[in-house]
């Protein structure tokens, strides 16, 4: 099997490539300059780099090398995507043929695009079973009485907010909402949200009704819990089985020495 990897930033396209070659596949990876991590390059079997926006370009890449499988692994920043500047015309054409610029329906359209070609996208997670994030509190402390309260707020706001593609992360304090994640990702939106509630903030993540899992689980680790703890967040609940846990041992101990729980949501748990 021919895998191609489209890689961003950050280790997660470097752990997906890993858990591919370890299944013995052989790895197609297109990257871009200032987004792609480049320890994911010795990982490669073909290598390129493009530039953001140029869909023909990527998809003919990928189909001379034999590609039958694409998974997408990494952030990228949206805006430069999304810079009408700089896509090529099989790009804008795919914009302009969508109803709305959320993240759901801009991965859709660009998975239905791969799959017309013959190269269907497939979850990343499936090179990785363990990252996904397991159900019920991961930590030793328990959330308290308030803290379940604002986690089963944040769950039903945030799966409301979902279904209008609006963000994955939110933060709440008493049951009312400080941030909701935009452009700016989760750990700009645990500052902002903090910095206006203060202290005793819940975080709360979850993964939108309709998306799809090949691309955008949310995610946290070690980074995220560093963050909270800076600003005074004291709990974090993010959907289990539907998200990505990276650096586990390092960010479960770091809740521990912040006192913050952290708990793999379900619906059945909190009563949805």
């Amino acid at each position: 099997m021919t895998i191609g990897l489209i890689a961003g930033g950050r280790k997660f396209p470097v752990l997906v490539a890993q858990g591919i070659k370890a299944r013995g596949h052989k790895l197609v990876v297109a990257g871009f300059s200032g987004h792609t991590n480049m320890d994911v390059v010795p990982l490669a079997d073909v290598w390129k780099e493009l530039k953001l926006g140029k869909l023909a370009q990527l998809i003919k890449f990928f189909k001379s090398n034999g590609v039958q499988r694409v998974i997408m692994a990494g952030t990228i920043n949206k805006p430069k995507v999304m810079d009408l500047r700089f896509l090529d015309m099989r790009a804008m054409k795919l914009i302009f043929r969508i109803k709305g610029r959320g993240d759901a329906q801009i991965l859709q359209a660009f998975g239905e695009e791969l799959e017309a070609e013959g190269m269907p996208v497939e979850p990343a997670h499936l090179y990785l079973p363990d990252l996904l994030t397991p159900a019920g509190v991961l930590t030793e402390r328990q959330p308290d009485e308030h803290e379940w309260e604002d986690l089963r707020f944040g769950w039903k706001v945030g799966k409301e907010l979902g279904k209008l593609d609006i963000g994955q992360c939110l933060v709440v304090k008493q049951a009312v909402v400080a941030a909701v994640e935009a452009l700016e990702g989760t750990d700009e939106t645990i500052r902002r949200g903090c910095s206006l509630a203060g202290e005793g903030c819940v975080v709360v993540k979850v993964f939108k009704p309709g998306q799809q899992d090949q691309v955008d689980l949310p995610s946290l680790g070690a980074d995220t819990i560093h963050i909270m703890a800076e600003h005074g967040a004291t709990c974090l609940g993010i959907e289990a089985e539907k998200s990505l846990f990276f650096d586990r041992e390092e960010a479960l101990a770091a809740a521990r020495k912040a006192g913050i729980s952290i708990v793999g949501l379900t619906a059945d748990q909190i009563g949805s």
